[in-house]
């Protein structure tokens, strides 16, 4: 019994490691007002969260996507154009990238 106890604390330990991450990007999108145009599962002006991971699975988007997020864009989801996010280090960039790629 006390190894199934020990087992399930360190699953619940791994598990709250790996939501730590998620929190804290969503609270960086937050911090950068990307929820004023995105919302994690809905289209709102730009496209959902969901959706860009759905589009780019598997693929090699990182460098990409990080440099229109800091430059912006147009065209790939309509014609609301993205503005660009020069403000926004690109360590943030970064890890807001990975965050919505891993969804």
């Amino acid at each position: 019994m006390k190894v199934l106890h020990t087992t399930l604390a360190a699953a619940i330990a791994a598990g709250a490691m790996l939501a730590a991450p998620a929190q804290a990007d969503e609270a960086l999108a937050k911090k950068h007002n990307c929820f004023a145009c995105h919302m994690i599962d809905k289209k709102s002006v730009g496209p959902a969260y969901q959706e860009i991971a759905k589009k780019y699975k598997g693929q090699n988007v990182n460098a990409k996507l990080e440099e229109k997020v800091k430059k912006g864009g147009s065209g790939v989801w309509g014609q609301v154009p993205m503005a660009p996010n020069a403000t926004v280090p690109d360590a943030d960039i970064k890890k807001l990238v990975a965050w919505i790629l891993a969804m």
